[in-house]
């Protein structure tokens, strides 16, 4: 199964086509260029590869707590990471 999963902008190279994301220890670089005026913290929506929108820090919990709830982070990624705001989780 290949879905879109939120994660969290660490990262954004000088070029502003690529950035690092990070969810739960996992970082992967993305494209950024589906995307306009995304900075460092700002939560997206990632489908291979790249960023396909921007979306809120509570939209990205509900969907990251959904997903896990489901198993389906742990099939996606092969890990089950924190879910941002909850406990361990990043904020």
């Amino acid at each position: 199964m290949c879905l879109a999963i939120p994660a969290k902008i660490a990262t954004i190279e000088p070029d502003g086509q690529t950035a690092r994301v990070s969810l739960g220890g996992v970082t992967k670089e993305i494209s950024l260029a589906l995307v306009d005026e995304v900075a460092v913290g700002d939560y997206i929506l990632v489908h291979v590869g790249y960023a396909l929108n921007r979306l809120s820090e509570e939209e990205a919990q509900r969907t990251l707590t959904l997903m896990s709830e489901a198993g389906v982070l742990d099939e996606e990624l092969g890990v089950n990471p924190p879910i941002p705001g909850s406990a361990g989780g990043e904020a």
